[in-house]
């Protein structure tokens, strides 16, 4: 057994960053990572406006820019004959206006490299939490397991971020309201050619659509289908699937692809009722699963991390200072402000998404044939409502910003921790 201020479960876009924020402004801070990297296709690309404000407020933006990646200036929709902008970034009342593609995992990487160079950060990987410490009516840090050995880690703060199949939310006793989603996703990866678009885009079929993100060398496709559709996809046989695929994306080349090649993503939407208990904080996709519908479900759990940190780093850099043997579990009071403060932008973003998801998706996914009456009408949207449209989908509905008076990451290096 040993001891942290806080520990957190999930080393995803959440838990990385949140680690990173408090441990910058100095609380003692313990990542676990049931994986042994972050390598997984099913993590998104998309780095929205919002969030790269925050890497430049956290003076991580030169290290971005090193990244391999390419920008979005808008997302757009592909008839079959034509590109058409639906969510313009161009205008954002942001220094970022665009959405930038970057493989997640080496977005990880960065954050948590960055988060080792100080010295009260530490990065446990095949750490799997799977249960809860309890003492005194509030949780006291969690039980993992770090290859084939049982651990326990006792902490003031334990942060369940660990992803929307979470383990410690079940523990909890916290149970999700689903809201419900028309599509699954058949993910997999063809070559990419000189030649070929740089743009992200979403291209809607007859019971079918496909959304294909540029990933430089390769195209990365989700194969829009009917919720548990998948076993129907396979009976219908792989040239079927081939056919669909370059029927509906001419440009690609699925001679070779075959469903070994693909995952299944099960689509969820849904969020908690209740994020917190004494001593114990969810947030992100462990407390509101999103659609992949404009990719913004990594910039919400960012966003959950930000504000997490300017609420409680303060008080616990406080109670760490007095040098207690043990501190106090972070009271519920406390927590129950960083779920006030998100609430209102998960709810608002999952209400546009279930829009486009019931009023689109699923009647694109029924058969109906709407690539044209949707790029009609996407080219009869006047300019500003696409403003607007980017500024939800790029700020969101409520953008958080790093608090000035912590630890600018630019001064803090390997030799300077050393």
């Amino acid at each position: 057994m040993t001891d942290t201020t806080c520990v957190i479960a999930g080393g995803g876009p959440a838990g990385a960053m949140l680690g990173l924020l408090l441990a910058r402004a100095g609380v003692d801070v313990t990542l676990l990572e049931k994986h042994a990297d972050f390598l997984r296709d099913f993590r998104g690309d998309t780095i929205h406006p919002s969030t790269l404000q925050v890497l430049d407020e956290l003076g991580l933006m030169a290290e971005f820019e090193k990244l391999p990646h390419h920008t979005l200036p808008f997302l757009a929709l592909n008839t079959g004959e034509e590109l058409v902008p639906l969510a313009d970034f161009r205008r954002l009342p942001s220094r970022y206006r665009h959405v930038a593609m970057v493989p997640q995992w080496d977005f990880l990487n960065m954050i948590t490299a960055a988060a080792a160079r100080l010295p009260n950060f530490r990065l446990i990987m095949r750490a799997e939490a799977y249960d809860l410490i309890r003492d005194g009516g509030a949780v006291r840090g969690v039980k993992y397991r770090e290859e084939g050995r049982e651990r326990e880690i006792r902490a003031a703060l334990t942060v369940a971020a660990d992803g929307r199949g979470s383990d410690l939310r079940r523990v909890a006793g916290f149970q999700p309201v689903e809201l419900g989603a028309p599509m699954d996703v058949a993910w997999f990866r063809l070559d990419r050619h000189d030649g070929d678009p740089v743009e992200t885009f979403l291209r809607p079929g007859i019971g079918v659509g496909v959304a294909a993100i540029n990933r430089d060398t390769y195209w990365q496709l989700a194969y829009l289908i009917p919720k548990g559709g998948y076993e129907a996809l396979k009976a219908r046989g792989v040239a079927a699937f081939r056919d669909t695929v370059k029927r509906l994306v001419p440009f690609l080349e699925p001679d070779a692809l075959t469903f070994d090649d693909v995952s299944v993503l099960t689509v969820r939407v849904n969020r908690l009722r209740r994020w917190h208990l004494p001593g114990l904080l969810v947030i992100g996709d462990a407390a509101h699963a999103m659609s992949p519908i404009a990719g913004v479900g990594i910039n919400l759990a960012v966003q959950d991390a930000v504000a997490a940190a300017n609420i409680l780093a303060g008080p616990m850099a406080k109670a760490e200072r007095r040098r207690r043997p043990v501190l106090d579990a972070v009271p519920d009071s406390l927590l129950a402000r960083v779920q006030r403060r998100r609430m209102y932008p998960t709810v608002a973003t999952q209400f546009l998404q279930l829009q486009v998801q019931n009023r689109v998706i699923a009647k694109v996914l029924s058969g109906q044939e709407l690539s044209q009456d949707l790029g009609g009408a996407a080219r009869n949207i006047p300019g500003p409502l696409k403003r607007l449209a980017g500024r939800v989908v790029g700020l969101g509905f409520l953008p958080e910003h790093v608090r000035s008076h912590h630890v600018d990451m630019r001064a803090v290096t390997v030799d300077a921790v050393q």
